[in-house]
């Protein structure tokens, strides 16, 4: 917001200094860009409405901890400390190797006795330790055959359900893939998965994308999940270094029939990521799915982007 702010202040003072038409019509294109990005950003404020429905904090029933921990990062000990204090049921990370799994087998693994382990050294290892059973855990290669995720069930201590998946898709950027084909491809397999289940589930990880972009709100869409940041906050995880610059990359989605008991972004672990953590619950009354209302295009714009995520394809990127 602080960058917004000056940048749209900036725009102003530019304009005003020249006087000429020329710049004054610059600058306000300039602003009228700056708000349309206020606009989108808008909803993940508390002045918006919650998208999650708030529940007290004491009919919580599972405390998520998301954390990407940078595969260089070796201050494991800032992580497993504050996996001590907040307790979390499920502990997902990312970005794990052979290394970081040892310091949290050997610091959690008897309070953390079901585990499944994908250790990596290509930024895109995986780990989930959890309190509870997993029951049928798998390890998912949906785009591309190392870049794992997670899918699994756990069971609440009323007996019900839910279904779990956890990404890390790769981003878009010159280093890794030029476009974002496969991140969005693998998004959409989800999200049309927990679609068709049509059960209580939540989709979580480092998505490399912020909450507000295209391709996010489309899996929301195609989903029907919700995003507990709409009308509480931007919960910017990334980057942890940079104050003046930071954007949500870290997400946690979930059922209609979830409820929010807590949403919080966690202090430093050294990583270039901060952590995010989760409680929810079940709902007592039924609440009505959320319409995912899905445009024809929109729909087939995701059977485009599957079909090219499977074929391990890449969209067409003009360059003028």
């Amino acid at each position: 917001m602080v960058v917004i702010l000056a940048l749209a202040g900036g725009c102003w003072w530019y304009a005003n200094e020249q006087g000429d038409w020329y710049h004054w019509t610059i600058g306000l294109l300039l602003l009228s860009a700056t708000l349309y990005q206020f606009y989108r950003i808008l909803p993940y404020t508390s002045i918006w409405a919650k998208s999650s429905i708030g529940l007290p904090r004491d009919r919580a029933e599972l405390r998520l901890m998301v954390s990407n921990v940078l595969q260089t990062n070796d201050k494991s000990e800032l992580l497993i400390n504050l996996v001590r204090r907040e307790q979390p049921d499920l502990l997902l990370t990312v970005e794990t190797n052979e290394w970081w799994e040892k310091q949290l087998d050997e610091a959690l693994g008897e309070d953390y006795p079901h585990a499944v382990r994908v250790p990596l050294d290509n930024l895109y290892g995986m780990h989930l330790y959890s309190r509870m059973e997993l029951e049928d855990p798998q390890v998912t290669y949906r785009v591309k055959d190392d870049i794992p995720g997670i899918e699994t069930t756990i069971q609440l201590a009323s007996g019900k359900e839910i279904d779990l998946y956890f990404v890390h898709p790769m981003p878009p950027s010159p280093t890794e893939a030029y476009a974002s084909t496969s991140r969005d491809a693998e998004l959409i397999m989800v999200g049309k998965k927990v679609k068709e289940a049509g059960r209580t589930a939540i989709v979580a990880g480092d998505l490399n994308d912020v909450a507000w972009s295209h391709s996010t709100r489309l899996f929301r869409k195609i989903s029907g999940l919700s995003d507990p940041r709409l009308g509480r906050g931007l919960y910017s995880t990334f980057h942890a270094d940079h104050w003046w610059a930071r954007w949500p990359l870290d997400h946690i989605f979930h059922s209609h029939d979830l409820g929010v008991g807590r949403l919080q972004r966690l202090e430093s672990i050294g990583s270039d990521h901060f952590p995010i953590l989760i409680e929810l619950g079940l709902l007592e009354k039924d609440v009505a799915p959320i319409k995912s209302s899905v445009q024809e295009e929109e729909k087939q714009e995701a059977e485009h982007k599957m079909r090219l995520g499977q074929r391990g394809e890449t969209a067409t990127l003009l360059v003028g």
